[in-house]
């Protein structure tokens, strides 16, 4: 495998001084100025990402933070937005939370989007794990947010999350489809079929064959259009925990993102592999894995513990350790060093940063490295600064052993 698509993730986390401040100028997400100037510098640093050679830019979806922390209620607005200012780098995001979107809504915007980029999209997906929003959003289906613990929510979104993305993939790959699911059926009502469409005859004689019956009933769709690469972009589900989840992504040939520790990622990897072999997929140790990290290059370890005080501490704290176990929120841990323990980051000097990629990539070749970074509260200009050191300094040095051993052999 040659070395890794890296994909730059930004949310954006409106800026505060610190927590209090956050707290002074509540509500912070609805700071219109701040807002619109923080929208306008991420199309500036995605500018220079492309530049740099960066595969690929996302962003999130998720709504209601009225905090400020991840202010990404709409990745297909700011997708179309990007497919119009770059033409290099490939757009997406990672990703939309199915168990709350409507999958004949996906499949029409996603496709259009695959067209606006001319191929240069991905499309990332996920269960959802904000009660704040998802629970809001997904009242139709009657879901609710979970994490990967076994319980009967945690099996209902799933069942809901793999029923949408099994629709979404019929809704590409084919001319028309029936969608009968627990959760979702279309036409709707599925057993009568939408009766009395003004224009069914030519719908039957000039839509798809078996759209419309001979009684004039609308008795199949057809959603349109049909995505620009075949049979459809590449897609990324995003995991933490669950091995079914990895298993999940074997059968269907989706690329897991890994926002976990490497020793599970290790272990993971090895799962996919057999899992993938099942299903009838060779695919090489790493190929089809996205490994998430955050990122920070330093001068020393003190310019290091400074940034992750400036730009992480505030989330890490009161946003990211409530959800997920791992990361306490008493307030007298110490948080600088739980976040160098919490194994999603990478971060030191340049040597350190590269010496850590180097050891996870001669055991997980990964195909795909996401970068996260917790802008705007960390500027623009530094964002951009780590990014370029990453792509010039560490990045070049990624090679699979076989890689390696092929260019040794020339």
């Amino acid at each position: 495998m040659a070395q890794p698509k890296i994909i730059l993730q930004l949310y954006p986390v409106l800026p505060a001084k610190d927590e209090n401040d956050r707290k002074a100028r509540r509500p912070l997400g609805r700071d219109r100025e701040l807002y619109h100037r923080v929208v306008h510098e991420w199309t500036d640093i995605i500018r220079a990402a492309e530049e740099m050679g960066v595969w690929g830019a996302s962003t999130i979806e998720h709504h209601l933070h009225s905090e400020g922390y991840e202010v990404g209620p709409n990745p297909g607005v700011l997708n179309a937005y990007w497919a119009g200012q770059f033409k290099k780098i490939n757009i997406g995001a990672l990703g939309y939370v199915m168990a709350t979107q409507d999958p004949i809504r996906v499949a029409e915007e996603t496709a259009i989007l695959d067209h606006l980029t001319e191929g240069r999209y991905f499309v990332g997906l996920a269960r959802g794990y904000q009660s704040r929003w998802t629970n809001v959003l997904g009242q139709f289906t009657e879901s609710v947010a979970t994490v990967s613990d076994g319980s009967a929510n945690d099996q209902k979104n799933r069942d809901i999350f793999e029923e949408r993305v099994a629709m979404l993939l019929a809704c590409w790959k084919n001319d028309s489809v029936v969608l009968d699911g627990n959760y979702y059926q279309a036409p709707y009502p599925l057993q009568t079929g939408v009766e009395g469409y003004p224009a069914w005859r030519i719908a039957r004689e000039a839509g798809a064959p078996g759209e419309i019956d001979e009684k004039g009933t609308l008795r199949r769709i057809s959603v349109v259009p049909a995505p620009y690469q075949k049979p459809h972009p590449p897609i990324f589900v995003a995991t933490s925990r669950s091995d079914d989840s990895i298993r999940y992504c074997a059968r269907n040939g989706f690329i897991p993102t890994y926002f976990s520790k490497f020793e599970s990622i290790d272990r993971q990897s090895l799962i996919y592999l057999q899992e993938a072999a099942k299903a009838g997929l060779q695919v090489q140790r790493g190929e089809k894995q996205n490994i998430v990290r955050w990122l920070h290059i330093a001068d020393s370890e003190a310019q290091y513990n400074e940034k992750l005080r400036k730009y992480d501490i505030d989330i890490y704290k009161n946003f990211y350790g409530p959800f997920f176990p791992q990361f306490p929120t008493d307030p007298n841990t110490d948080f600088v060093e739980n976040i160098k323990a919490s194994g999603i980051y990478t971060g030191g000097t340049l040597d350190q940063v590269r010496t850590h990629w180097q050891k996870i990539f001669s055991v997980v070749p990964s195909e795909y490295i996401t970068l996260i970074f917790h802008y705007a509260q960390q500027p623009m200009d530094d964002v951009i600064e780590t990014l370029q050191k990453f792509m010039t300094k560490v990045w070049p040095h990624l090679e699979s052993a076989e890689s390696a051993k092929a260019v040794a052999a020339e």
